[in-house]
């Protein structure tokens, strides 16, 4: 019985776990440095890597043997621990988890748990040592330039370390748990609270190593108590495989910003009329038409962000002007504003999927035309708010509301019928 069970696992690729988990590691590293190969010329970096590392260790052998920089004097000690705590607001946990493992690993959860486990470790480990080289890198500044005790720092450096588990367990298990809105709403305070505790201690225990390394045990039950939370949780497996894809694709990510356009998240909900409720009273299919521009509008977060920023812009330069001025920029900037919109209509009712339901030119303009005072409407009240309340007072706050909707109404009726074919 026990050498069928032998010859079984060997008729695995992998007969263990750890094995499976070592392959993962090192295929990991292979993508990692394919990516940057992809971008960089390494012949080139060489010329780069090889004189600034000559160059950046004179310096740093000057800093630890000659005098420091004048300008450290100037430098108050709370920089050190605030660039730190910076860092450890950043990256995140690879479990090297893949969307097969739901297919093929679905009977041997702990297989699962084991490559969870590992990747934690490995990516504190990584964690640990990132945080080292940037301690390392600050560490002459600390010692010569603020007076901080070999202690001391040693004890700076326990506090650093073990907050930085703390806090990427904390991400981790938030990221994993919660989608859109709320994601923030947690994810804000699990990363904030420690490094703001971190940033506290670290300034005013800076003469007390035995309190920082006391300190330092404490975030090291927290960080031991959250990684045992974490190796108990179920049910997040696919969004921990997509968060493990994102924390893979960081390099690439960054090394294409400037090139590819950011791909919208994938969003389970829309963060608004998320029972999709009727926006209109008219059951009519111009009225649905039109609710459904409405709501792409603001479920978008690219024309919605733009929407925002350019009432915003026009707030302030209407604002700003003199009164004499006021009513003729509100007049040009509610025009650009419909002409956007009206821009926006026609890439709607234009868009291949529309195309699909059985709308002819005439109905496509009447829902058309329902929609542009809808979308205007908030922009051309606040900006009639805007002129209305410093010119004329508490009148001002009578009138704002019928202006702003009366001018939606009517510019978007006029580029309704300039714009909008029957």
């Amino acid at each position: 019985m026990l050498r069928r069970i032998n010859m079984s696992r060997n008729s695995f690729a992998f007969p263990t776990a750890a094995a499976l988990f070592r392959r993962r590691l090192a295929s990991h590293f292979r993508e990692q440095s394919t990516i940057i190969r992809t971008a960089v010329d390494w012949t080139v970096l060489l010329y780069i890597i090889i004189p600034g590392g000559l160059l950046g260790g004179r310096f740093y052998y000057g800093y630890w043997n000659g005098e420091q920089p004048a300008w450290i004097s100037t430098v108050p000690y709370m920089v050190v621990p605030a660039l730190l705590a910076i860092l450890l607001a950043t990256g995140g946990i690879v479990l090297l988890l893949q969307e097969g493992d739901s297919l093929f690993l679905r009977q041997r959860q702990n297989w699962i748990s084991t490559i969870i486990l590992r990747g934690m470790v490995y990516s504190l480990a990584v964690t640990t040592l990132k945080m080292a080289a940037a301690f390392a890198i600050l560490l002459p500044f600390l010692i010569k330039g603020f007076g901080v005790s070999a202690a001391g720092a040693y004890g700076l450096l326990a506090l650093t370390i073990t907050c930085s588990w703390s806090v990427k367990l904390l991400g981790h298990i938030v990221k994993v748990q919660r989608q859109g809105f709320r994601r923030w709403l947690w994810l804000i305070p699990a990363v904030t609270v420690p490094c703001g505790v971190y940033l506290r201690l670290a300034i005013l225990w800076k003469d007390s190593p035995v309190l920082l390394f006391i300190a330092a045990g404490g975030f090291t039950v927290m960080a031991a108590i959250v990684f045992r939370t974490r190796l108990r949780l179920r049910g997040t497996f696919m969004n921990d495989v997509r968060e493990d894809y994102k924390q893979r694709m960081k390099i690439a990510a960054i090394l294409l910003r400037g090139v590819l356009d950011k791909p919208r998240p994938t969003r389970y909900k829309p963060w608004i009329f998320r029972k999709s409720q009727p926006l209109l009273a008219s059951k009519e299919p111009e009225s649905r038409f039109s609710a459904a521009a409405v709501k792409a509008m603001l479920r978008n977060p690219a024309h919605f962000k733009l929407y925002l920023s350019f009432t915003g812009v026009a707030l302030v330069a209407i604002f700003i002007v003199p009164a004499v001025l006021k009513w003729l920029l509100f007049a040009i900037l509610t025009t650009l504003m419909a002409y956007w919109l009206s821009s926006f209509w026609l890439l709607f009712s234009g868009d291949d999927y529309i195309g699909i339901l059985p709308f002819t030119k005439a109905q496509k303009a009447d829902a058309g035309s329902k929609a542009m005072p809808i979308l205007l409407m908030p922009f051309a009240v606040l900006s009639a708010a805007v002129v209305c309340i410093p010119v004329y007072g508490w009148w001002g706050l009578l009138l704002f509301i019928p202006v702003g909707a009366a001018a939606a109404i009517w510019i978007g009726r006029i580029f309704s019928v300039m714009r909008f074919a029957r």
